[in-house]
């Protein structure tokens, strides 16, 4: 542990003598958050959706084959429970719940008029816009066939009679957006920001660091110390990982003050992620730090290995609206996964049972690329 404290103490001494590192630490990735927080919106082909319907009538079932033929909403399961529905929307299986009350049939033969209420995930408050969009036009037009189907029977006769004005086969649609009901679109880029911001310090600075000590020849005189190769190891992340724990903490203070930021969930769980997170990003700058012999290689290869994460992550593109392909690659990149638990907690307010998955992931993807680090060290120390 003396050893660590000695190298950690190296480490940080390099990192105080170097102005324009510590720069690129601490505020470029903040100057990120404030612009690139306000990103664009996208546009959503298909909406995961779940189908709680209570009437199990032919109006029911027309209701969901608009919905299905419109293409904009794949109905994943169904149910009469909207507690299984709700966990469902909690657990990211679905971000549309569709739910038709009993009596929905007889209610459009008697009073002409029904309800039915969309509930969406507003976590992405502009897709939950977008889908409401999409929802209404649908409900609009079978609402419209209905009234001309339901006409000519005789209880809609006797309803024109008694109030002429009266639409008929109208139906009230009810829609509630949880998790962000303001559809405020930062809310969701802010969480995928900080994880960019923490992805950057933690894998493009990091794979550097072993590249340097070889151009400065350092390297060559730690090899023929006493020191192993997991202490070396050690001592290069951890500088960085305390680092980028103050970016995160940094974003977190920013993303609340200026885009008023809900922080839904527990703070200690999103820093206890964002530690094994970091192993992950940090094992593969590491990595990167060890295959290549100049820094200007580390640099581009680190830049190559990022964008193919923040572009498969489903920070700026819904991973929903990528091929199916693309979609299984999309959970390789460990940014993915650190963003869904970002996001989860943030804004949504899940607990450790709703991210353990992701987290596990996480957890295995770090232990296999610092193994994968340390054993490249190795080979070429030896």
């Amino acid at each position: 542990m003396r050893t660590i404290l000695f190298l950690l103490r190296k480490e940080f001494l390099q990192i105080r003598r170097d102005p324009a590192m510590l720069r690129l630490l601490l505020v470029v990735p903040i100057m990120q958050l404030l612009v690139l927080s306000s990103a664009a919106t996208f546009e959503i082909r298909e909406a995961h959706t779940y189908l709680v319907d209570e009437d199990r009538s032919s109006a029911s079932r027309g209701l969901e084959d608009r919905l299905v033929a419109s293409g904009r909403f794949r109905f994943v399961t169904s149910s009469s429970s909207m507690a299984l529905a709700n966990d469902a929307l909690l657990g990211r299986d679905a971000s549309v719940i569709v739910h038709v009350p009993a009596g929905f049939e007889r209610d459009l033969v008697r009073r002409h008029t029904a309800t039915v209420q969309f509930i969406f995930d507003a976590e992405d408050g502009a897709a939950a816009g977008v889908l409401r969009s999409y929802a209404s036009r649908i409900v609009a037009a079978y609402s419209a066939e209905l009234g001309r189907e339901l006409r000519p029977t005789r209880a809609a006769e006797n309803f024109a009679d008694r109030d002429p004005g009266a639409g008929v086969g109208r139906l009230d649609v009810r829609t509630r957006s949880w998790y962000n009901p303001t559809s405020d679109y930062a809310h969701y880029m802010v969480p995928g920001i900080l994880v960019l911001l923490v992805t950057i310090v933690a894998t493009a600075i990091s794979s550097m660091n072993i590249v340097r000590e070889k151009e400065i020849g350092t390297l060559e005189q730690l090899n023929v110390t006493p020191v192993t190769r997991t202490q070396f190891i050690a001592s290069k992340l951890l500088p960085f990982w305390i680092i980028a724990l103050v970016d995160l903490a940094l974003g977190l203070a920013v993303g609340t003050l200026v885009f008023d930021l809900p922080i839904a969930g527990s703070l200690p769980l999103v820093f206890a992620a964002a530690l094994v997170y970091l192993v992950a990003a940090l094992g593969i700058g590491l990595w990167v730090s060890t295959l290549v012999e100049t820094q200007q290689q580390a640099m581009f290869l680190s830049f190559a290995i990022n964008m193919v994460y923040l572009l498969m992550s489903g920070l700026f593109t819904p991973i929903e609206s990528m091929p199916e392909w693309a979609q299984w690659v999309a959970e390789i990149s460990p940014v993915k996964h650190f963003i869904v638990i970002m996001r989860a907690v943030l804004v949504k307010g899940a607990d450790f049972a709703a991210v353990q998955v992701p987290l596990f992931v996480l957890a295995a993807y770090g232990a296999a690329v610092l193994t994968l680090a340390v054993g490249q060290y190795r080979k070429t120390s030896t």
